[in-house]
């Protein structure tokens, strides 16, 4: 039994192997296509390098899972095309028995999955946007994500539900420039451009309140200019929520519920303090839940990766790899699916983002028994 158990892992390793470095080299393709256009643009060379090494390890939050499905499928599917799971049925062994290594390994690979995705790629995220402030001042304007709170930029917060190129809309505006009191603008729709190192806003269709200390009272107009002064004043990087990494973000997320509990408004007005309270908090809790399924992918994708391959039943290995990229892509679909909710607190997205490993193990527990 041991001398089988032997045989299946290690086709079973050496078919990781393989596909680990296989996607590994795909997907770093994007990353080498974009270190080539800053050494045409002149950023020296030492830059470059950080950039690199703090980019590369980001991309075994996704090699690693599907390194694994890729050999669960391909190493079983050919030994129950080579009729060797017939004969381990034949003689009595039980196929569950068989699967214990790979199995464990998957849970070794999720433990390192949840040390990558909690410590190592967040801290990546965070060399990599301090290094891309530092290539180019310009890049400040990158910090412009919609649904969230925006406080990058001295005295003034900005807030918008979407983008399009420059423009973005739904924008809510609070000025802090004068002690006295917080003006508050408000627009359908705005220009955003940079002028030196200030940011303009082409404000449309907006409301403003007050104009002034001498004028309270709110205000409308069909177009109106904003400017946010010594906005990209240096280089320096202002952390985000991909950036903070375990222990943080637990006390984040409780800061932000307890903050949330706390604001005043309601949480159906859309731009009340309470409203935006519970979206951080939200965009937070899911951020934080994103990095535990990811790693949780290695396990789910061998436990239907096998029953799979050994329900292929052929030796081409583009039969294996059209159900592995069928797999990859339904888990991953859905997890991005439930991150672009983040925003939408009121569905639980911390919740609904782990749909897939629910699915796939409903789907083990369906295939598992027919075919092992």
């Amino acid at each position: 039994m041991r001398t089988l158990e032997r045989y299946v892992f290690g086709a079973f390793l050496s078919s990781f192997a393989l596909a680990f470095l296989v996607l590994s080299f795909v997907l770093t393709v994007g990353l080498m296509v974009q270190i080539v256009g800053y050494i045409l643009k002149g950023v020296p060379m030492g830059l470059v390098g950080q950039f690199a090494l703090v980019c590369f390890p980001e991309t075994m939050q996704w090699t690693i899972p599907l390194g694994l499905l890729v050999a669960s499928i391909l190493v079983f599917s050919r030994l129950s095309a080579d009729s060797e799971i017939a004969a381990m049925r034949a003689c009595g062994v039980n196929l569950i028995t068989v699967m214990r290594w790979p199995l464990l390994f998957a849970a070794l690979a999720t433990a390192v999955g949840l040390f990558i995705n909690n410590e190592i790629v967040p801290r990546g995220h965070e060399v990599r946007r301090n290094l891309a402030k530092r290539i180019s001042v310009g890049s400040g304007l990158d910090v412009l994500e919609p649904g969230r709170v925006i406080d990058d930029f001295p005295r003034v917060k900005i807030y918008f539900e979407g983008k399009e190129g420059n423009w973005v809309k739904d924008l809510v505006v609070l000025d802090y420039s004068n002690p006295k009191f917080v003006r508050e603008l408000k627009a359908k729709k705005a220009l955003v451009t940079k002028e030196g190192r200030d940011i303009l806003l082409d404000l449309h269709d907006m409301t403003v309140d007050p104009i002034d200390e001498d004028h309270p009272g709110m205000v409308r107009a069909v177009r109106y200019s904003h400017r946010v002064q010594d906005a990209l004043k240096d280089g320096k990087y202002n952390r985000k929520e991909k950036d903070w990494r375990f222990f943080e973000m637990i006390g984040k997320i409780r800061a932000a519920q307890t903050a949330a509990k706390a604001a005043d408004g309601s949480a159906r007005k859309k731009g009340s303090e309470k409203y935006l309270a519970k979206r951080y908090a939200s965009d937070i809790k899911t951020e934080f839940q994103k990095r535990w399924v990811f790693a949780f992918a290695s396990v789910c994708f061998v436990l239907i990766g096998v029953p799979l391959g050994i329900r292929a039943q052929r030796k081409e290995s583009s039969v294996g790899m059209a159900i592995a990229l069928g797999v990859a892509l339904g888990y991953y679909m859905v997890v991005i699916s439930m991150t672009s909710l983040s925003k939408n607190f009121a569905v639980h997205p911390e919740a609904l983002i782990w749909l897939p490993v629910a699915v796939c193990a409903a789907l083990a527990c369906y295939l598992m028994p027919r075919n092992l």
